[in-house]
């Protein structure tokens, strides 16, 4: 779980009095992120379009490895035999799977 400081939370109604000042604290750096708190409780965080980016790039990232890895094992069982898609049969292999 992911620690905050007091001064990276803020309760809802407070955001919503002084939302430009927080997001110029969130963009300027002087604070990592902002932890929104509803009902004592953190809702969601505010992060700078930079630290958002790498973090989507690490996501893809990882789920490329996901897939290297399980392409990799498929090839190396010798059980299932390999089997080749065209693009057109891949497109139509995502698009039943809502991809």
């Amino acid at each position: 779980m992911v620690a905050y400081t007091q001064q990276e939370m803020v309760g809802i109604t407070e955001l919503s009095k002084s939302l430009s000042g927080y997001i110029e604290k969130v963009s300027s750096h002087s604070i990592e992120k902002l932890a929104v708190v509803r009902h004592n409780k953190p809702e969601v965080v505010i992060l700078g379009i930079a630290e958002y980016e790498r973090m989507k790039e690490l996501q893809d990232y990882l789920e490329d490895l996901e897939i290297a890895r399980a392409i990799k094992e498929r090839m190396l069982d010798k059980k299932e035999p390999i089997k080749m898609l065209t693009e057109g049969d891949l497109q139509d292999y995502l698009k039943k799977r809502g991809v």
